[in-house]
């Protein structure tokens, strides 16, 4: 398998387009379709849905961009280091960071990262997903640990090794702190306090059977710090995450988990069809050399 070949993968899952893809790598197009097709081929599977001049990645497709960028960026990251050595890898990456068990798992990375490389500087930003993904639409991110779903046709993607349960925060008084989990009917009438952010609501909802006509939504917030003064009032409950509970650390407060179970993942996710500097480039690929170290030494392996 040629990287040329993967770049011409990775350019069309950026503009799901043969013709401008073409255009962009200065080949014909059928040219680039044939190896589109033997490149399909030889992994054994379809990598992309066709309509009319339109591809779009299906799931095969997704994990295979994951790892091509990967090797690509390996391999430019090599050629760097043959260049001008690790220990002159300079530069800023502006990170954002939702606040949910992803943030202590990023900072941590953020930390080993300048360790290996100190002259390379972080630009963090807080914010909900939304904020988030404004941000990287208008270039002020380079990338931002989001929690799923998010929207594969605008952002690649690499899927992070930390899940969040979804549940009910409220005081640990509560005659609601006592259950072992918390069902639709438990919550419907409730004041509720929810995150702002309609693509993880309805995912959701969706999930738990809940009838959003009967939620009794009362705040909605970006961030969830400022809400923790009105669940400590005993007169809101906060439908959210496990890791803003931890965030709070709050021996007043409780977390009572779903019933049936929603568990949320994150993803680190970039612009498609934006070029990412070598540095952030890098630190994808240093996340991902962590991840892999972390499986191997995990005892289930």
């Amino acid at each position: 398998m040629e990287t040329r070949v993967l770049r011409y993968f990775i350019k069309v899952a950026e503009l799901n387009n043969l013709t401008k893809a073409a255009q962009q790598l200065h080949v014909t197009q059928p040219t680039l379709s044939r190896q589109i097709m033997e490149l399909e081929q030889e992994v054994g599977v379809k990598l992309f849905d066709r309509e009319k001049h339109q591809l779009h990645l299906n799931d095969a497709g997704v994990l295979f961009q994951q790892r091509a960028q990967t090797i690509l960026a390996l391999i430019d990251h090599t050629e760097d280091e043959l260049q001008q050595g690790r220990d002159r890898l300079s530069g800023t990456i502006n990170l954002g960071c939702v606040e949910s068990s992803v943030a202590p798992y990023m900072m941590a990375i953020v930390q080993k990262f300048q360790e290996k490389y100190p002259q390379v500087s972080f630009r963090l930003f807080d914010g909900d997903g939304d904020t988030l993904r404004q941000r990287i639409d208008q270039g002020v991110c380079d990338m931002a640990a989001l929690i799923q779903p998010v929207e594969v046709a605008k952002y690649n993607y690499l899927q992070l090794p930390v899940n969040d349960c979804w549940g009910l925060i409220m005081q640990k008084d509560d005659p609601l702190a006592k259950k072992k989990a918390v069902t639709a009917k438990d919550i419907y009438q409730l004041p509720l306090i929810i995150g702002r952010r309609n693509i993880v609501r309805d995912d959701l909802t969706d999930v738990l059977k809940l009838d959003p006509e009967r939620l009794n939504i009362k705040v909605m917030v970006n961030l969830p710090e400022n809400a923790k003064s009105l669940i400590e009032s005993g007169h809101y409950y906060h439908l959210g995450i496990k890791g803003v509970f931890d965030q709070y650390d709050d021996s007043k407060l409780a977390f009572v988990p779903f019933s049936p179970e929603k568990v949320a993942g994150h993803v680190l996710a970039w612009r498609k069809n934006r070029q990412l500097g070598t540095v952030a480039q890098i630190f994808l690929q240093f996340i991902t050399a962590q991840m892999a170290v972390a499986e191997k030494r995990s005892p289930k392996n």
